[in-house]
Order: C-alpha cells, then sequence, then structure tokens
C-alpha cells in the first residue's frame, strides 16, 4: 500500500497510561502483517514500554527491541527515540507530542497521546491542525469505559 496516502489515527489516553494501551493496539498491529516503528520522546519511556510490552500479558509474547541492536531489521516492532527505520516497518506510532518529518512513507500513523498532560494535549492538537492543513485523512478515538477504543471523528483527506 505505500504509495497511498497514509492514514492517522489519533489515540487520545484517558483511563490508562501509554504503557497498558499500546499493547493492545501493537498486538492489532502484527495480527494485521504489519510492523511498527514505535517513536517515544525520550530514553526513559523507551526502556518503560519494552518492560511492559514483555510483562503485560503473561499468556502472549509480543515480538519487539529498542533500537540499537544487532538485530533491529528483524523488529516486528522497534521502540525508538528518533526516525530511523532499519525494519521497514509500515506502521509508525507516536507516542505523547513525538514528530516524524518521514510520516508519508507509512501505510498508517497511530498518534498516541496522555489525555492527562496539558502540554501533550496542546502538542496534539498542534499536530492535528498541521495534518488536516497537509490533507491527510485522519481520525479521532477515545477510550471507552472499559478501555477499548470508540471512533468519534474522522477527516478525509484531499490528497494533496
Amino acid at each position: 500500500m505505500r504509495g497511498a496516502m497514509p492514514e492517522i489515527r489519533f489515540y487520545h489516553l484517558q483511563r490508562q497510561p501509554v504503557e497498558q494501551a499500546l499493547p493492545r493496539l501493537l498486538e492489532k498491529v502484527l495480527q494485521a502483517g504489519h510492523k511498527a516503528l514505535v517513536k517515544v520522546p525520550d530514553k526513559g519511556l523507551a526502556e518503560t514500554l519494552d518492560r511492559a510490552l514483555w510483562i503485560y500479558d503473561p499468556g502472549s509474547f509480543l515480538p519487539h527491541a529498542r533500537a540499537g541492536g544487532d538485530h533491529d531489521a528483524d523488529q516486528p516492532v522497534l521502540l525508538t527515540t528518533d526516525d530511523d527505520n532499519p525494519a521497514d516497518a509500515d506502521v509508525l506510532v507516536l507516542i505523547d507530542g513525538t514528530a516524524s518529518p518521514d510520516i508519508e512513507r507509512y501505510d498508517r500513523t497511530l498518534y498516541m497521546f496522555d489525555g492527562r498532560n496539558p502540554d501533550i494535549v496542546e502538542a496534539a492538537r498542534t499536530h492535528w491542525r498541521d495534518f488536516k492543513a497537509a490533507g491527510l485523512a485522519m481520525s479521532y478515538w477515545q477510550q471507552g469505559e472499559r478501555g477499548g477504543w470508540q471512533q468519534v471523528r474522522q477527516v478525509a483527506g484531499s490528497g494533496s
């Protein structure tokens, strides 16, 4: 699908922290046959998410690694603080206000942000406006009462 206009999904975290919500979304990404590059704002959050992905469900395994290892190109999920994509992931996950100049190189971007942090919410609003101005297709998702995701809004891309 690369070459088509990318889709951006905003996930507004309200009921769970990212370390609880991210594993379920990544499971769906992998089940659909995709690879994900997860870009975080700092190495501390990369370490936190790395631990969370190992222990979130004792009955399952979510293959992943932090960038900088010998086998980055083989990883279905790679946690990073930069824009290198050695595994040729087709899904980009941006966490807590991170940005990427390469967003159009991915089929889909999942933009996850903590709704309890006003600075991160403001960054998400700015990115939403920028993506909308660029004519990208976007949707906005909120967590429901039980932690599942509900689509609240959709903006069709203009293809510009």
